[in-house]
């Protein structure tokens, strides 16, 4: 599948998302979307939830809650990569408090509509919600603090200019924080396909040491990655019947090799130590 049938298959999905949170309905989740299990449930403690507007949290498309995970400091510049219905950019925004600021940044028009809309709703004013592709990021090099996702990139079909440009907009000393699909091992192809489509709605989850290595090659260091939820194949099964596969058979393939993760990395605070590909020209 090309990088445009991808970006044209999120697009509609998500686009459908949206309308469905817009209309009173739940966002979906992979579940309803597209017949995989749900992966979006309890990412959020009633804390956080308390305040959001209802279709915000309906929205919500995750596999994780980086904004938890990411330690925003008041004063800071978070940029969401593909911020769906704004649950993260809210919660980023109260996060950083008024002296700082939240970008959500989003392909989908629907989305936007419905982010900006709970973005009125939560009275939340540090906010600004951008138009545009993961992979060419609309703001200036060297503007943000973090940059969190969540369970964004894992549908770009191209991470390494995903990657690349957020290197590109963070600050020196500016840190990556997302929530992601990664798969650990190794699986049978037709198996991984049936898996990714399942825990991601769209295949292209990188495994493990290839996320590291994508993230190291563009100039990130101190990549960690750090599981959050380890999906059991049992979880799987109805997934797998209706896919075709016998899931006695497939389970011991893919028991824990998918999973959800928080990928931290920081973009280094001197030329001198940098190897990516603004700086080592």
């Amino acid at each position: 599948m090309s990088e445009t049938n991808i970006q044209d298959a999120v697009r509609q999905k998500y686009g459908e998302a949206a309308k469905r949170a817009a209309s009173g309905g739940s966002g979906g989740g992979c579940g309803e979307l597209s017949g995989c299990d749900p992966i979006t449930k309890d990412l959020y403690d009633e804390s956080e939830k308390a305040g959001l507007p209802a279709k915000a949290v309906a929205a919500s498309l995750g596999c994780g809650n980086p904004t938890a995970l990411a330690k925003l400091q008041p004063g800071e510049v978070v940029l969401d990569l593909g911020s769906g219905g704004g649950i993260d950019v809210i919660l980023s925004a109260r996060r950083v408090g008024a002296s700082g600021k939240a970008y959500g940044l989003d392909m989908t028009d629907e989305m936007l509509a419905l982010a900006r809309e709970n973005q009125k709703k939560a009275g939340i004013e540090n906010v600004e919600f951008l138009k545009g592709a993961i992979e060419n990021i609309p703001l200036p090099e060297g503007s943000v603090d973090v940059i969190i996702s969540n369970c964004v990139i894992n549908l770009s079909g191209d991470k390494d200019r995903v990657f690349a440009e957020a290197f590109r907009v963070l600050k020196p000393g500016g840190r990556l924080a997302v929530s992601d699909v990664v798969v650990r091992g190794d699986v049978p192809a037709e198996i991984r396909k049936s898996m990714e489509l399942w825990v991601g709605c769209i295949a292209g989850a990188l495994g493990e040491t290839e996320y590291r290595e994508k993230l190291a090659r563009v100039g990130f260091e101190n990549v960690d990655v750090e599981p959050t939820r380890v999906y059991k194949a049992e979880e799987a099964r109805d997934f797998l019947a209706a896919a075709g596969l016998n899931a006695d058979v497939v389970a011991p393939a893919i028991d824990g090799k998918f999973i959800s993760a928080f990928v931290r990395a920081t973009k280094p605070t001197s030329k001198s130590a940098c190897c990516g590909p603004t700086c080592c020209q």
